[in-house]
């Protein structure tokens, strides 16, 4: 018979190195969407830059006293190619996510950075639209309020499983109505899609923060480390899409605008 103390201790062991193999993952996870963020804001900031111009003969058409676009301004914002700017994150995140089961992690981390700076690109006419104080003040909001979300996530003993149906259908709501909104260019609606998305990602921060430690609690003990792999990049992925909904949406409310 085995000794009982024996079985104890490699118990033991066996919840020391999960808890430990959950730390490392959730650092990867946080590690891997900070430098999404971060080349998301350096690819927007550069992209504003080149995009406007106070020379008035190398620019495509006047946005403000002393403001000019540039060819580059105008074909990301004034022409018909800003539809695809506009909604090729939204592309790009239903093709990482049917594709990411062909891909080695290695391969999917690189894509993830990619559609970061993609999504710079798209939301790079917020450095043209609010001012630079503003622009930092909601970004440390969104930083202070999505940390908070996310450690309850983690530490909760609530299981908030049940709330992803709900949330998800709050998302196709909102991209349901913002598109409308391209067309109909309503203001209060705009208001009440900001006021909305904010809880909605608010509450997905939490909710994908817990699935992401379910999910690798509920695969560790099979120690395959090619699906934790991608199983971080995709735990990012999902965080970071929430903060930069929340960001732009608490933008939208409370930025000062230039």
């Amino acid at each position: 018979m085995a000794d009982v103390n024996t079985i104890r201790t490699t118990a033991g062991a066996r919840a020391a190195d999960i808890d430990a193999g959950l730390r490392a993952h959730m650092n990867k996870v946080y590690g891997t969407m900070s430098v999404g963020m971060l080349i998301t804001f350096a690819a927007a900031w550069a992209i504003s830059g080149l995009a406007v111009t106070s020379d008035p003969a190398a620019a495509v058409a006047q946005i403000g006293e002393g403001q000019y676009l540039t060819q580059l301004g105008y074909v990301l914002y004034g022409s018909a190619f800003k539809y695809v700017v506009m909604f090729a994150p939204l592309a790009f995140v239903f093709g990482f996510g049917a594709a990411i089961n062909k891909m080695s992690a290695a391969t999917a981390q690189t894509v993830f950075y990619v559609f970061a700076a993609v999504m710079g690109i798209s939301i790079s006419s917020i450095f043209l639209v609010f001012t630079g104080y503003s622009i930092a003040q909601i970004f440390l909001i969104t930083s202070i309020a999505f940390a908070g979300l996310s450690l309850w996530g983690y530490t909760t003993q609530k299981d908030i499983s049940g709330w992803g149906s709900f949330l998800i259908m709050g998302v196709i709501g909102l991209i349901v109505a913002s598109v409308a909104n391209i067309f109909l260019q309503s203001g209060a609606l705009m208001f009440a899609i900001s006021s909305i998305g904010v809880l909605i990602f608010a509450a997905l921060t939490a909710y994908d923060t817990q699935r992401i430690k379910t999910e690798y609690l509920a695969h560790a003990h099979h120690g395959d480390t090619e699906w934790l792999g991608k199983a971080a990049i995709m735990g990012a992925l999902s965080l970071y899409i929430n903060f930069i909904n929340m960001f732009m949406m608490l933008l939208s409310l409370f930025g000062n605008r230039e």
